[in-house]
Order: structure tokens, then sequence, then C-alpha cells
């Protein structure tokens, strides 16, 4: 009776493997059925470096730069500080702190020599001019400036001051963005050495130098005289 029970139930379990459905059916696939059938776009693709680099997009493209290159991409100044800091002359020979010393001593005594003989040139001017002018006339004050002094032209608004007037500047300009008239005035002080000009008398001022604390001009002449 054993054995009989063990056939009928190989015999089931034979039906049941021959009755399931193909899609429980294992099936064993090699590596190569496998690679067959796999999709497209899971397809393994071996590239080589030329091919990789060739597929690159420009923007990504290894560009190689020379030296000419980069000179032209560096800014100008800094080009030009580069080009100042190639030394093409020989070195300089290194010097100890006293001959440094020696060096700037000699430079001063040179300028002082420099301005000795200025102001030694200078007094001999001032004194023969003394002697040639007249002793009626008195003399006027010498201006020692470099370069061409500024002319103003103003009215003259005050003249209680001895010796000293105050001129109004009146000027006018036109906005650069508004493309308005602006109006401004300034006043200065003026040294008139022989009180000629008076309150309302239009004057023609010239820089000099500083008369007093608050003096920086001296008249040149009347231009027009107050009605």
């Amino acid at each position: 009776m054993a054995d009989e029970e063990i056939k009928e139930t190989v015999n089931l379990e034979a039906e049941s493997v021959e009755d399931a459905p193909e899609s429980e059916a294992v099936v064993e696939e090699t590596p190569e059925a496998v690679v067959e059938d796999a999709p497209e776009s899971e397809a393994v693709v071996e590239e080589t470096p030329e091919a990789v680099v060739e597929d690159a997009p420009e923007s990504e493209a290894v560009v190689e730069e020379t030296p000419e290159a980069v000179a032209e991409v560096l800014h100008p100044k800094v080009r030009r500080k580069q080009e100042r800091g190639r030394n093409s002359g020989p070195a300089r020979t290194p010097r100890d702190p006293a001959e440094r010393a020696a060096e700037r001593s000699a430079v001063r005594a040179a300028k002082a020599a420099a301005r000795r003989t200025g102001r030694i040139k200078a007094r001999a001017k001032a004194a023969e001019r003394r002697a040639s002018a007249p002793a009626s006339e008195p003399l006027a004050p010498v201006e020692h400036s470099v370069g061409q002094p500024k002319v103003r032209q103003g009215l003259v608004i005050s003249d209680k001051a001895d010796k000293t007037i105050t001129v109004r500047i009146d000027t006018a300009r036109r906005h650069r963005r508004y493309e308005k008239i602006v109006r401004s005035s300034t006043t200065l002080h003026a040294h008139d050495e022989t009180n000629n000009a008076k309150a309302g008398d239009t004057v023609r001022v010239v820089e000099s130098r500083p008369l007093s604390r608050l003096k920086r001009w001296r008249l040149v002449e009347v231009v027009e005289r107050a009605r």
C-alpha cells in the first residue's frame, strides 16, 4: 500500500509540472542570449578615447593656448607692469647703510647750494630794482610764480579797507544734464596798492602770492568806472 501511494504522489507532481503555464516555466538563458535580447537603449557600447573626443561638444573641447595667446588676454596695466619689471641692464651693486647715507647727504648739500644761489640772485635783482625805481612811485609787489597766473574780471563791492578791495566774480554755466543756466558768484579780496578802484567799478585781478590772511589776488586795471 505504501508503494502505491508513493507512485500516485509522483504521478500527481508530474502532471502539475506539465500543466504549469508558460510564464512560470524556468528558462535557463546563457549570457550571450541575455546580451542579444537586451533592448537597443541598454546595449553596452564600448567607445574608444578617440570616439569620446570626437563626440564631445565644441564648448567642452580642449583648447591648447600658446604663450602669445595668454599674453593677449592680460590686462594692459598688468602687461606694462611686467614689461617694466624686466630689468635689461646690469644688476646694481649692493650698498651698505653708510654708503646710502653719504649719497643722501650729497644730494641734500647740492639742493641747499642751489637754494642759496637762487636767493643770492633774487636779492641782487631786488636791490637793482629798488635802485632804478624813482622814490616818488611805490614799488609793485613782485610775483614769484611758475606758469600762467589766473585772471578774473568782476565788480568791486567794497573798498573800505586800506589797499584792499572786495571783488565779486559772477559766473554762468549750462548744466550738463538738465541744460539749465546755473548762475553763481564768489567773492575774493585783492590788493590795491594805490586805492585806485572804488565800489561799483569793473576791475581785472590776477592771481598772486599770499599777501595777507585773505588776499591772494592783485589789481591789474580798472576796466570800467562806476556811473
